[in-house]
């Protein structure tokens, strides 16, 4: 049983990748937050400003809800979340997540993919939503990356476990 875990957002396929690269690199066990109104391509224009990611990302309050729930929270020690950078921040979707769980004296480690822009804000936020958590500065996980770059940045982490 892994004390590690992969929590992601993934609406169009690609933090998928990086997610499923890294959990696999790290022996980590893996959680999809998948929302229960899916995004569609239409939701995810950012260029719109009536796009469903537009208004959220303008509503501090907005709070997807997430089918399914992670059992065992507390078994975790590590929890990487991974998601689409959205203006420089995490998606709502993923504040709903850090809600709902007790993520006091664990360490969480963002990680995101993005079209070009870096963790920004994201860091920061995450951990005034979880304050009695240590959440690091991240990664971006973007274009090709393998195993053993992976590897090396948990390793720089000092958090995770080898993979068997």
């Amino acid at each position: 049983m892994s004390t590690t875990l992969v929590a992601f957002f993934s609406p169009t396929g690609t933090t998928a990748r990086a997610a499923l690269a890294l959990a696999d690199t790290l022996g980590a066990d893996t959680f999809e937050i998948k929302p229960q109104q899916p995004y569609t391509a239409a939701d995810l224009d950012w260029r719109d400003e009536a796009s469903r990611t537009s208004v959220e990302k303008r509503d501090e309050t907005a709070r997807p809800t997430i089918v399914g729930t992670m059992t065992h929270m507390d078994r975790y020690d590590t929890v990487f979340v991974g998601f689409p950078i959205w203006w420089y921040v995490e998606p709502r979707i993923i504040d709903t997540f850090l809600e709902t769980y007790n993520f006091t004296g664990k360490t969480v480690i963002p990680f995101a993919t993005s079209g070009g822009s870096g963790l920004g804000q994201a860091p920061a936020r995450m951990q005034s939503i979880i304050p009695g958590a240590r959440v690091l500065p991240g990664k971006m996980l973007n274009g090709a990356f393998d195993a053993d770059s992976l590897r090396a940045w948990a390793d720089d982490l000092g958090c995770c476990g080898s993979a068997e």
